[in-house]
């Protein structure tokens, strides 16, 4: 019988985020740099193998939840094995996947005869032009018909996660109005400081991961022409301003005010708080990850793709595992699981720029 870990401020952790690649197909300006991630061997990344054998460990520890994250875990050729295997293993509740969707369509049948259960799509526009420039690459029309097929191939609940930063003035009435006449959750989820933080030393090539800074927080300011790469915490645009914003352009438009969700929200409904339209099909949520953290009811843990265990996304402090896997001593990976619970912190300080880019944390 698995029993569940508990930090040192009794939070109990169920659930893990995998980063199964830092590779995407898009560039999206908030995650990444226009270049990509440099390129790590083949050696450094944990394979599909080591990955599942690390879930079947800590599913003994009380996991009973996992997300595939990446980058974009659907550009990995070894996603649905990985999920099928993952699917296996006693004590294994819930599979679930963040995408952008361009690849869903072609994949949305596998992936659910392979055992995944529900899948979040990033979109955080709907406007053709914007949208290109946010993630350098991507087409509108390929996340849309990522979140058709989802709901096509029976993925229950489907959420949309849109990151807002207040420069790019999104379209949010329109992405809330996904949510009236489909089964769509969609979240907006506050800009945070992910990346442009300190490269490694040659002193303590530790210290980073050789990576040049993208974002510059607290560098840009508030005015001047749009310019994602210099973002900065003058960006975040909090989560009770912009429910507030929806709902005033909601009942200008005729659609009524957004209500808060009685029940708490959609399966896995994690940190959102979930509000509706009247008589909507689906939800709309806000992840407050700046302005009202959630760090007092956190359960996650991260697993990086090339194999270190971190316990808070805003946090450099990592606990690498990747070794101990190879090894096959699997009492050294339970107790390096064991001690990142331990070293969990309460909450997350405020930061400029973490060392790591989001596409290489997992999110």
């Amino acid at each position: 019988m698995a029993r569940e870990l508990h930090d040192g401020f009794g939070r109990g952790i169920n659930y893990l985020r995998i980063s199964v690649t830092d590779k995407c197909n898009f560039r999206c300006v908030y995650c990444m740099p226009e270049t990509g991630v440099p390129a790590r061997a083949h050696g450094e990344l944990l394979t599909a193998e080591e990955i599942a054998r690390f879930v079947r460990i800590v599913a003994q520890e009380g996991i009973t939840r996992v997300r595939l994250t990446g980058g974009e875990p659907l550009v990995s050729h070894r996603i649905v094995p990985l999920i099928e295997e993952i699917r296996s293993i006693s004590g294994i509740e819930d599979i679930s996947l963040t995408t952008n969707g361009a690849l869903l369509p072609r994949m949305a049948a596998d992936l659910r005869a392979a055992g995944l259960d529900r899948v979040n799509i990033s979109l955080d526009t709907l406007d053709p032009a914007r949208f290109s420039h946010i993630t350098r690459l991507g087409r509108v029309e390929q996340a849309l018909a990522g979140i058709d097929a989802a709901l096509e191939y029976g993925f229950t609940p489907v959420k949309v996660n849109t990151v807002v930063v207040r420069r790019t003035d999104q379209d949010v009435l329109n992405l809330a109005r996904l949510s009236v006449d489909r089964p769509v959750h969609v979240r907006f989820i506050e800009y945070m400081p992910i990346g442009g933080g300190q490269s490694a030393s040659a002193e303590d090539p530790n210290s980073g991961h050789g990576l040049d800074p993208h974002c510059g927080a607290g560098a840009a300011g508030t005015g001047g022409a749009l310019n994602p790469d210099l973002w900065d915490a003058s960006d975040v645009v909090p989560s009770t301003e912009l429910r507030e914003r929806i709902s005033s352009e909601a009942a200008a438009a005729g659609l009524g005010v957004l209500e808060p969700v009685q029940n708490g929200g959609p399966l896995g409904a994690g940190p959102a708080r979930y509000w509706a339209f009247p008589n909507a099909a689906g939800t709309v949520g806000f992840i407050s990850a700046m302005s009202n953290h959630f760090c007092e009811s956190c359960n996650r843990l991260r697993l990086t793709a090339d194999g270190t265990i971190r316990p808070c996304l805003f946090s450099d402090a990592e606990y690498p595992v990747r070794e101990a896997l190879r090894s096959g001593d699997e009492d050294a990976v339970r107790a390096i699981y064991r001690n990142a619970i331990a070293r969990k912190p309460r909450q997350h300080d405020d930061i400029d720029g973490t060392q790591r880019f989001m596409s290489q944390i997992g999110g």
